[in-house]
């Protein structure tokens, strides 16, 4: 892995390359290292890669919700001086980005959604008062994918550990909320910029019919498919994401 873990004040992040940014926003339960083969494949082909650990957990507790997670992008894009970026989100990275699309347009030239939350999904939310339940923790966590193989015992344990402290649970609530409160179904036709969309064709979270909608409602949008592969199309199927998403760079001169 060709990139670098840097720690500036308030911003952990990861960073790979030279060239047009692209900004990376992982998922509630994202790990850094699930965009592995995004850094390694765009690093080298002409972009500068970053991933912001989000402080999801760190923020108080009324402030932890989509707009002030979209405001510390903004923060952070000032700290490392970026402009004309495209940003890239997974589950509720993806609603961060288009959240932040809405309130400072000017900024980004492109966006790639993946198993965005932002319109509809189904949370892990009944599986609270089971939150003891180390089986039930782990086949929640398998449904994420197409494959169950991909949800590995660290990626279980991650999950059970987070469910399980309270602090990180009263903010994953929180989040939650949020992200139904800021649907941005009827902001979408105002976001003209090229939008790509790849999507899991068995993704059990964010369901097709959400990509659809997503297609449907976002003007300038494009949809790509990719078969056998559930939320995280960037964990299950990298090669085929990184093919997408090449695609879509090419088509939008991006």
């Amino acid at each position: 892995m060709g990139y670098e873990y840097k720690e500036e004040g308030k911003f952990n992040y990861l960073e790979a390359g030279e060239g047009r940014p692209i900004i990376i926003l992982h998922g509630l339960m994202g790990n850094l290292s699930n965009f592995d083969k995004v850094f390694e494949y765009f690093s080298k082909k002409g972009y500068k890669i970053l991933m912001p650990e989000l402080p999801i957990y760190k923020l108080p507790i009324l402030k932890t919700n989509v707009k002030n997670l979209a405001k510390f992008i903004k923060s952070f894009t000032e700290h490392k001086k970026l402009d004309n970026y495209i940003l890239l989100g997974n589950s509720l990275g993806g609603h961060i980005a288009l959240y932040y699309t809405k309130q400072y347009p000017e900024k980004v030239d492109g966006i790639v959604l993946t198993g965005s939350s932002g319109l509809y999904e189904n949370s892990m939310g009944e599986s609270y008062p089971k939150r003891g339940d180390y089986e039930y923790i782990r086949n929640k966590a398998e449904s994420v994918f197409y494959d169950p193989k991909v949800a590995t015992k660290e990626i279980v344990d991650e999950v059970y550990e987070s469910i399980n402290d309270r602090n990180k649970l009263i903010r994953t609530l929180a989040i939650a909320k949020s992200a139904i409160r800021h649907n941005m179904a009827k902001d979408l036709p105002k976001m003209k910029l090229p939008a790509g969309l790849i999507w899991g064709k068995n993704d059990e979270v964010t369901p097709p019919e959400v990509a659809k909608e997503f297609n449907q409602l976002l003007p300038n949008s494009t949809l790509y498919w990719i078969d056998k592969c559930g939320h995280a199309p960037m964990m299950e199927h990298p090669d085929k994401f990184n093919e997408h998403l090449e695609a879509w760079l090419n088509q939008e001169k991006l």
